[in-house]
């Protein structure tokens, strides 16, 4: 009996020491300093969502879509950014996993009744989903951010039309509108620890909830234009309830700070050594051409003079090649013998932009440096500015007023009821975007110019909004598909005559999602310019402009 006893004391000691152990395991493995997701408060994810969709918006208008809309061409490493050389690597995983953290947010702000962080992640939401549909065409909407479920649909989701898309992100945008229409001191909650854009101003929210919306009923105006008037004059009509951003102290604009290369600047040169990535990144000639056409003070805001002219000279003797009072002159004989013409070069003593699409960007221009992101005197660099990993004018911009104002100037000269013409919302928008690049000084004389003022024709509010859109090139890229404008050509060595209307749909997601990526293949409009590729290729033309016989 004794024994039997000490048996049974002995299982149990083992028992509970082995639960014991476990339960010590178990706590061993949470992190003390991890947010669990039914308790975490919805500010420590909605910092990372609102950063991340900003760094997004940034990366897409600095980057490819900067070559694409010949804001800027690349010396070094530069198919993607001046030829359309995506190869099928386009993709929206990014965006997607944004969203999911937004989602999150939103769940969370409903559980805790939090009207304020709803109608931001609202915004949020609007808005990357309305870039998703701007650059592939249908995508996962309604079905989409359903993964955790495990059911097919979440798994493998169909693709929405662009239409649908288009028509639920303003319904929601709409209900942030609404959501986001009380006075701070009215709602439970507070994000200004979190909210990198207004400092936790929900009128602000609003503004932007309600600017978005403009811009997707303006994106609709070609394809739908009954139903975008009918938008656009619905927000004018009711300023009190729908108010919108038409100053540049409302801009939705995110600025930079310097701890990490994460949090700052882009390609600026404290987190890169060499400089490379801040170096590769040239002013393309279109976008030069084009404003010094005009003689825009902003050109000299975002681009270096170039550091050594050159200066071709007949009367200089035979092989004369010399760098003198910071000029480089050259006899004629000097171009003929290597095989240059002198139309294939640039003397402009002041900005000299790299043509698109050439082949050898890195030597343009008689550079003596034929590396990847060359050290070439002869053409303008960006400002020095664009080194620095923070600034006063170094911030994303998601929506501003300048491209609300050039919206409603777009909407007037339709003859559409905003409260205001097309001439007074065209100086509005050139106004503000001197006042964003420091220039408020200089636009009274910019708009007395004759071939500044306003002469009553989209092609010329198009234009100017292109050169205003400088960092923010997508939205450029938006109006030139549904406008044509401006009347880009693309250069002699990009892998298609004509520039692109979309993005391809990835290879992943063709493979992996392959029936309902198809069936949104098939609903794209090929082209000429698409054949190669089939349907799913950069030159088949999304919804939002078939039919329109834009942009080509």
């Amino acid at each position: 009996m004794i024994i039997k006893n000490k048996l049974i004391f002995g299982w149990a000691l083992l028992l509970l020491c082995t639960f014991s152990c476990k339960e010590d395991l178990i706590e061993m493995n949470i992190d003390p300093n991890g947010a669990s997701p039914e308790s975490a408060n919805p500010n420590l994810v909605l910092s990372t969502v609102l950063t991340e969709a900003g760094k997004t918006v940034l990366n897409l208008g600095y980057q490819d879509i900067a070559g694409v809309m010949q804001h800027t061409q690349k010396d070094g490493w530069s198919g993607s950014h001046n030829s359309y050389d995506w190869n099928r690597s386009n993709s929206w995983s990014g965006y997607y996993a944004i969203l999911r953290n937004n989602q999150f947010v939103y769940e969370r702000a409903v559980e805790l009744d939090q009207e304020l962080h709803q109608g931001v992640t609202l915004v949020i939401r609007g808005m990357m989903f309305g870039l998703i549909t701007d650059l592939w065409g249908d995508a996962p909407y309604s079905q989409a951010l359903k993964g955790a479920e495990g059911t097919p649909e979440g798994t493998f989701p169909e693709f929405d039309t662009q239409e649908a898309i288009y028509r639920g992100i303003l319904d929601e945008l709409e209900m942030a509108n609404q959501l986001l229409s009380k006075p701070q001191s009215a709602y439970n909650s507070s994000i200004e620890s979190a909210d990198v854009y207004f400092n936790g101003d929900p009128t602000q929210w609003q503004k932007m909830a309600n600017s978005l919306r403009l811009r997707f009923y303006m994106r609709l105006s070609e394809k739908l234009p009954d139903f975008a008037k009918q938008g656009i004059e619905g927000i004018l009509a009711d300023p009190g309830t729908n108010p919108i951003i038409t100053d540049p102290g409302d801009d939705a604009a995110m600025s930079f700070n310097t701890e990490s290369s994460a949090s700052s600047w882009p390609n600026n040169t404290k987190f890169d050594v060499d400089a490379s990535n801040y170096r590769r990144l040239k002013m393309c000639e279109t976008l030069v051409e084009a404003m010094r056409a005009i003689n825009d003070p902003r050109l000299g805001v975002w681009a270096n003079p170039v550091e050594i002219p050159l200066v071709v000279d007949a009367s200089l003797p035979a092989g004369t090649d010399v760098i003198q009072d910071g000029k480089r002159y050259l006899s004629p004989d000097v171009l003929e013998a290597r095989n240059v013409d002198i139309e294939d070069i640039s003397q402009n003593q002041d900005y000299v932009g790299i043509p698109p699409g050439i082949a050898g960007a890195q030597v343009y221009n008689l550079s003596p440096d034929a590396n990847q992101a060359a050290f070439n005197p002869h053409v303008s660099w960006l400002n020095d500015r664009y080194r620095e990993a923070n600034g006063p004018l170094l911030k994303a911009r998601l929506i501003s007023a300048t491209e609300v104002n050039f919206i409603l100037a777009e909407a007037a000269l339709k003859g559409w009821a905003v409260g205001g013409t097309a001439e007074d919302y065209y100086n509005k928008a050139i106004q503000s975007s001197f006042v964003t690049w420091g220039l408020s000084d200089q636009v009274a004389a910019y708009l007395q110019q004759e071939n500044v003022m306003f002469n009553g024709t989209v092609k010329q509010i198009i234009e100017q909004k292109w050169i205003a859109s400088w960092t923010a090139a997508a939205e450029a890229w938006f109006d030139y598909r549904r406008t044509g404008y401006p009347e880009l050509e693309a250069g002699p060595y990009t892998i298609r005559s004509i520039i692109p209307v979309r993005f391809y749909y990835m290879t992943d997601e063709m493979n992996l999602n392959k029936e309902n990526a198809e069936l949104a293949s098939s609903r794209l409009e090929t082209t000429n310019y698409s054949e190669v590729d089939g349907a799913n290729s950069a030159w088949s033309k999304p919804w939002v402009i078939q039919g329109t016989g834009k942009p080509w």
